[in-house]
């Protein structure tokens, strides 16, 4: 009997050989983007947007309204949409209908915008045209100049904001182009985002809700010096000024405008001496009279929510503040309740969470300072009510249902890797979740918020795209998407947990195994790390997140293990702060925990454990090569922050505090004093004009091995910057498995 059961056992084994290995291989263009192959191996998708509550179809040859038993209506074709434009088959104005938008809910208008050559000239001009796709005729247009950036439309009145040549202008629903600033130049900038891009801040125009003010943005960075960036595309090569306000030097000053479409003025907001303050999460009241900020001091631990009057600029009050010890950070700006303008939500990490919290103008109170279960202050001059509140995250809020009176958000209260969406009831906070509880969902609100557009994915689902009525949760399926992989040789793909090395945090990881895994061997293995906050590497979405070049890996016979360790997102507050002043250290202990994890499996080769990561993970990655030279072999840095006193000050100083007050805790993260500890093989990537980790990391860090006698590798990619894109993403890739592949395997 038990020789049959064997016999069995072998057949079974080698049927499932012969079927693996007549699947197909992947190659790094399937996996990356940039690869020539890589969007025919992901999974079918649906383009949508929504005119009004309806929701159409964005397709490359036209556009269909999805009715709401799922069927769907064509509108019109491109073909349409280019001989209404006066364009011929031969030289189209549009190519696809991806870009569609649909701005009146109550008539039948599709707006496009297109680039027009003028003349025989080289010039070219954007133009903005509105169609009434019913009848075909045009009804309006405006032109702006085709190197126009930061494009910035009102919804309500059709004024555009643009940039050119760090200048802002405006051009009105009737075609005027009015210039707001004149002395633009790389000292003074305009309508762009300032703070480099922290606090939530992605633009740097903001129209008021009935779009005739504009409140905007102005950086006087003249005081911050010029990092020399080189380009080597010049016959000589020239430099270029890159501002970078390092982290305990001067930084920028800014202040904020609000320019006025009908008299053509600005006003300034009277917010006193802008020194070493940031201005963050700029919002409108309802009526368009009001203009709040949040502020806060350089040491980013206090925050202040004032209030300005749009007209005069002055400032009339603050409305709440909040302090910690180590660091506020605010997001996200205020959103009014569409039925109760005198409310609006507020987001927080006050009680150690993000939370959504009600904010009542007509209830006045005075303000008494008070303690936050964050370990912080606050002080409240109205009535706040929290609307949710609990040991996990709001991770976005996604709008309102007006008819119901309720807010739309997604949060992971069902499990820290998960991504759920809820509504909750404004009147008593009561909450309801209105997906299916798996995995991971991304949603968007029709104009009422009455319907929502449910894009899913999880472990073994790979894309599911479902609309629901928000009233009561009734769900259509639009599109349930087909594993492109079904036919190549996918790794196993597993998640779990360890313990921080607090003893007490879950920490979450995703191994993937090598493809046609056998236990009884020993495997090359290679932690991918990434460590730091704002950032994490593992969900219960499609293969928890793996990303493609593990797959291109475990192919070629690598264990790959990701660990998010206690200082990345989604977890807390305290979870994220717990690195504070000394980044790198607490976040090395669990990586190393991830370690003693791995080195408990059988099958995992303890004498071959290489390490990679880029930007904070090359940071990581370089630590660990130097912190636990006996441990990891072989590791790959991509654009690593060496030192901290070289990163800018807005993010630096949140984490680490500035130089000046932290001098220890820069000591300590100072990888350039660990070079003589390199035993392994280390190979750093930078691309050579990196704005974000600016090169001065990397060749200090070559100039301290040196010193030291040790012997790193090295390699760059002129004329890319932080990440490279394109197929300078496969080349990348190809360098990084082949470093693995002559030194760990």
């Amino acid at each position: 009997m038990m020789k049959k059961i064997n016999c069995l056992i072998f057949l079974s084994f080698l049927a499932s050989l012969i079927m693996a290995q007549g699947k197909k291989s992947f190659t790094l263009d399937d996996l990356l983007t940039g690869g020539c192959t890589y969007f025919q191996m992901q999974p079918q998708n649906m383009y949508t947007t929504w005119w009004g509550n309806r929701c159409v179809e964005t397709d490359i040859d036209g556009c269909c309204l999805i009715n709401p038993d799922g069927s769907k209506t064509p509108l019109f074709t491109l073909s349409d949409l280019n001989k209404w434009l006066g364009s011929t088959p031969a030289s189209p104005a549009l190519r696809s209908c991806y870009d569609m938008e649909f701005p009146d809910d109550g008539q039948p208008i599709v707006a496009v915008t297109f680039t027009r050559k003028e003349g025989n000239t080289e010039d070219q001009t954007s133009i903005y045209t509105t169609i009434n796709f019913k009848t075909g005729e045009k009804t309006g247009e405006q032109s702006y100049p085709a190197d126009a950036t930061l494009l910035d439309r009102s919804a309500s009145s059709n004024n555009l904001a643009y940039v050119k040549g760090h200048n802002l202008y405006v051009i009105t629903d009737d075609g005027k182009n009015i210039p707001v600033s004149a002395d633009g130049s790389n000292d003074i900038v305009y309508g762009e985002a300032v703070h480099r891009n922290e606090f939530g801040i992605t633009k740097g125009t903001f129209w008021s809700p009935d779009g005739r003010l504009l409140a905007f943005y102005r950086m006087d960075q003249s005081m911050v010096p010029d990092y020399p960036q080189v380009d080597i595309s010049t016959r000589i090569a020239s430099t270029y000024p890159c501002k970078y306000p390092m982290a305990g030097e001067a930084i920028h000053k800014v202040t904020v405008g609000v320019f006025n479409t009908a008299t053509g003025q600005t006003v300034w907001l009277q917010t006193d001496d802008p020194t070493d303050r940031y201005f963050t999460n700029i919002s409108w009241s309802p009526d368009s009279r009001k203009v709040y900020m949040i502020e806060l001091n350089r040491d980013q631990n206090h925050a202040e929510l004032v209030c300005y009057d749009a007209a005069s600029g002055q400032r009339e009050e603050v409305l709440y503040e909040e302090t910690h010890p180590k660091y506020v950070e605010p997001l996200h700006g205020l959103q009014f309740l569409p039925w109760d303008s005198s409310k609006f939500i507020y987001q927080s990490q006050r009680d150690g969470y993000n939370h959504l919290y009600l904010f009542d103008l007509s209830s006045r109170q005075t303000a008494t300072e008070q303690p936050t279960k964050a370990g912080g202050t606050c002080r409240e001059r109205v009535t706040v009510t929290p609307l949710t509140s609990g040991e996990w995250v709001v991770k976005e809020m996604l709008g309102f249902d007006t008819r119901e009176k309720t807010v739309l958000y997604c949060s992971n209260e069902i499990h820290p890797l998960q991504s759920n969406i809820y509504k909750v009831r404004v009147k008593d906070g009561r909450r309801t979740l209105l997906d299916n509880g798996e995995g991971v969902h991304y949603g968007s609100l029709s104009g009422d918020g009455s319907r929502l557009l449910d894009r899913f994915s999880s472990p073994t689902v790979v894309r599911s795209i479902n609309l629901t009525e928000t009233k009561n949760g009734r769900t259509r399926n639009l599109l349930t998407a087909d594993d492109p992989w079904k036919d190549y040789n996918v790794p196993e793909i597993t998640c779990g947990s360890i313990k921080a090395a607090d003893g007490a945090t879950d920490l979450y990881y995703r191994m993937v195994k090598p493809v046609d895994f056998d236990p009884n061997r020993k495997y090359p293995t290679v932690i991918y790390v990434y460590g730091g906050p704002h950032a994490h590497n593992v969900e219960a979405s499609r293969n928890y997140l793996t990303r493609g070049w593990e797959i291109y890996m475990a192919q070629k016979g690598y264990l790959l293990f990701i660990l998010d360790n206690r200082g990345s997102e989604h977890r807390g507050l305290a979870f994220e702060n717990v690195t504070f002043r000394h980044l790198g250290v607490e976040e090395m202990k669990d990586q190393m925990e991830g370690v003693k994890f791995l080195k408990s499996l059988p099958y995992v080769d303890t004498d071959r454990i290489g390490v990679h990561g880029w930007s904070f993970g090359g940071f990581m990655t370089t630590n660990l090569m130097l912190t636990y030279p006996d441990v990891f072999k072989v590791g790959v840095a991509g654009g690593p922050v060496i030192d901290w006193q070289y990163y800018e000050a807005m993010y630096g100083e949140r984490y680490m505090d500035t130089p000046q007050d932290n001098a220890e805790g820069y000591k300590g993260s100072n990888l350039r004093l660990k070079a003589g500890n390199l035993k392994g093989r280390l190979q750093v990537i930078i691309g050579y004009n990196d704005p974000v980790c600016v090169p001065q990391h990397s060749l200090s860090f070559l100039r301290a091995c040196i010193d030291a006698g040790t012997q790193p590798d090295f390699f760059v990619y002129p004329g890319d910057e932080h990440n490279m894109m394109g197929t300078d993403r496969v080349h990348l890739h190809e360098r990084i498995t082949q470093y693995f592949e002559d030194y760990l395997k």
